[in-house]
């Protein structure tokens, strides 16, 4: 009996990601260094977001400037995103300065830029569906920079209905799939060690005379 695409597929997807590589029981010694905590704290802050988010579009936008309970969620929107970006930015120049591309990682590190910058897009939606002086502020000096460079036909910051939609649907969908995706390259190729110390033999060899 033949199989399948999905026998092939599913077969391809376990030798890549054996169940003890994707969720592994333990890592390396080095992993309980700080910085590589800020990755999960980056993660937790998205559940957050996501989460509260989520509560925020469904309730629609006359609940959360009405309600007292709409206030806490929109303003724990905010904080868990400004939480967001402080754990990524720490996160990204760790790696950076790790040389987190080593490796044959040079995927997971160009996920990880591109999914930071999809995530400037979906915060900068966000301060245009504020509905107050700040939205209407920011959206009016961004666009003679976006017609500037062509892209204010595709892109009216202008426009509240399309800001929403790019914030609420289209821009966490792609950073969603961006943040799995990153996900499981390093679980594919492993968490970075850190750089090797290297040994100057010359000032080795004076310290011995």
């Amino acid at each position: 009996m033949s199989i399948g695409w999905t026998g092939r597929t599913r077969e391809a997807a376990i030798r890549a990601l054996p169940p003890g590589k994707l969720l592994p029981d333990e890592q390396p010694a080095y992993v309980a260094s700080w910085i590589y905590v800020f990755g999960v704290l980056t993660l937790s802050a998205l559940a957050i977001v996501l989460t509260s988010g989520t509560v925020l579009a469904l309730a629609g936008p006359a609940w959360w400037h009405t309600s007292a309970l709409g206030h806490f969620v929109n303003s724990l929107h905010l904080w868990s995103v400004e939480l967001f970006f402080f754990f990524m930015v720490i996160h990204l120049w760790g790696k950076f300065f790790m040389a987190a591309w080593r490796g044959r990682r040079a995927m997971t590190w160009i996920t990880g830029v591109v999914a930071f910058a999809t995530s400037i897009g979906t915060a900068f939606t966000g301060y245009l569906v504020q509905q107050n002086f700040d939205s209407q502020w920011i959206s009016t000096q961004a666009k003679d920079g976006l017609n500037s460079v062509g892209i204010g036909a595709f892109f009216n910051v202008l426009n509240f209905g399309q800001m929403l939609l790019w914030h609420v649907i289209l821009l966490p969908l792609v950073l969603g799939v961006l943040v799995v995706g990153h996900i499981l390259l390093v679980r594919l190729r492993g968490v970075v060690p850190p750089i090797p110390h290297t040994v100057d033999h010359t000032d080795a060899a004076e310290d011995k005379s």
